[in-house]
């Protein structure tokens, strides 16, 4: 049992030191570098840039939508001509059949075939066709600040998690450090316990606190692994290469001026998105206005036909069927319009003007979302200077009286648990300092992404 233990602590002990060794070996990754490359290769904005490509080609389709029909048709047929006086509709399935008007009817059969040319163009809708390219560049416009928006909320993902990860691996360093005092004060009093000056039970004490303090350490490998393979997946670096630069946290206390920065909404990504929501939407209500109006039209047709049967009523043979006999041409302009198409424009229109109403009132939601973040940000921004401030002093006295107790419990002259105790605040001190730290630059970044000053604040880090 005693040799499965120590098989299972030189695990865990070289566990810790690969884990060191490779952080060392590792080049660290600034965040400025960490943005560029998911700039480049998440596949969500790849994704976003693809539909972008969508939305161009459909508002280069709405171009040409002014473009006419014009029809190019042929058809030889077989059959008997039979006819009679009066009028029907034809419901588009009942075939045309000229002239044989006669007595009583004629099975033979006969051939005719038809060649026509046919053009119909809308060549004016009062501003329909501008309405649909006006809807189309706004959606393109609309598709474009979804990339930008996708981009921002993207970047504060990463810095998120960047952030997380340097919190990690400072608490990574406070835990080795950590438990080098628990090796130092279980080596203490086995020499203490050999001695006869410590009873066993302190033995026993300490080895539970050091594994503790071991376990601590591998649920913080497994969190920063697991921050790594989220970092990797967006931006394409290895896991085991994303390592966070310790020098962005001073660098990032060290920016007060940045709290003088002003609000940026005119370029807002998560504002812009809205705005173009709500002016396509508008154009979207010019559309309806127009598509409803009335319709000018040109229409135009010219053909030929040929037949078997001639003047006199003959069925001649098949073969002087084909070829045109006779052709016609007819040209013509006409204007088009539905009555009812006052009461569907209506309708229409009230469905738009709600879906208008909506996007404005998701604008106002963000705009008051933003300005809540940014309040909070300040406020969080100065709580975390009160605890910078004070943390310092918790931190020395942790220091003082853990190094007291160490020296006292040596000489016999207090308990483990006093020294458990003072090991623990020391730990709590450098925990709380290290995450002071942290909510200090997230406030700070929280501050820059509600007010659009994400690139100055970076700028500090170059």
């Amino acid at each position: 049992m005693l040799s499965l233990k120590k098989v299972w602590i030189l695990c865990l002990l070289f566990l810790i030191k690969n884990q060191v060794y490779a952080q060392q070996q590792t080049v660290p990754i600034s965040l400025n570098t960490l943005l560029n490359r998911i700039n480049q290769t998440a596949p969500s904005l790849l994704t976003d840039s693809a539909a972008i490509q969508i939305r161009k080609a459909e508002a280069n389709e709405t171009r040409y939508n002014w473009l006419p029909n014009l029809n190019l048709n042929y058809q030889a047929d077989i059959g008997t001509n039979n006819n009679t006086a009066g009028g029907y509709f034809g419901f588009g399935i009942i075939p045309s059949n000229s002239g044989g008007r006669r007595t009583a009817s004629n099975t033979d059969a006969a051939l005719t075939n038809l060649g026509i040319a046919s053009l119909d163009w809308e060549i004016y809708n009062f501003g329909a066709y501008d309405a649909e390219n006006k809807v189309a560049i706004s959606e393109v416009k609309t598709e474009q600040n979804q990339f930008a928006r996708s981009k921002y909320q993207l970047q504060a993902y990463a810095i998120s998690n960047y952030l997380e990860l340097l919190r990690l691996q400072n608490l990574l360093l406070i835990q080795q450090k950590n438990i080098r005092r628990n090796e130092e004060i279980r080596r203490s009093i086995l020499s203490l316990a050999r001695s006869g000056v410590r009873a066993g039970v302190d033995t026993s004490i300490a080895t539970a606190e050091l594994s503790k303090a071991r376990l601590n350490y591998i649920e913080l490998v497994n969190q920063s692994k697991q921050v790594q393979l989220q970092l990797s997946a967006i931006s394409g670096i290895p896991p085991v290469e994303m390592v966070a630069d310790t020098n962005a946290v001073p660098q990032l206390i060290a920016s007060t001026p940045f709290a003088a920065l002003g609000v940026d909404t005119v370029n807002h990504p998560l504002i812009n998105y809205y705005k173009s929501l709500v002016e396509t939407n508008r154009q979207r209500e010019l559309l309806v206005k127009k598509s409803y109006n009335p319709k000018i039209l040109l229409e135009g047709a010219a053909w030929g036909r040929g037949s078997s049967v001639d003047n006199s009523d003959s069925f001649n043979a098949f073969s002087t069927g084909w070829g045109f006999q006779r052709s016609n041409y007819l040209v013509g302009i006409g204007i088009s319009y539905n009555i009812f198409d006052l009461k569907r424009r209506q309708l229409r229109l009230g469905v738009q003007k709600a879906a208008t109403n909506y996007s404005l009132k998701a604008l106002q939601e963000q705009q008051n979302a933003l300005a809540l973040s940014s309040g909070q940000a300040n406020t969080e921004l100065f709580t975390a200077q009160e605890r910078l401030r004070e943390i310092p002093i918790q931190l020395e006295a942790a220091e003082a009286a853990y190094r007291r107790n160490f020296s006292l419990y040596k000489n016999g002259l207090t308990n483990i648990v006093e020294l458990d105790a003072a090991l623990n605040i020391l730990f709590r001190a450098e925990t709380d300092y290290t995450n002071a730290k942290n909510a200090y630059c997230r406030a700070l970044f929280q501050k820059a992404i509600a007010q659009n000053q994400v690139a100055s604040l970076l700028n500090l880090l170059k």
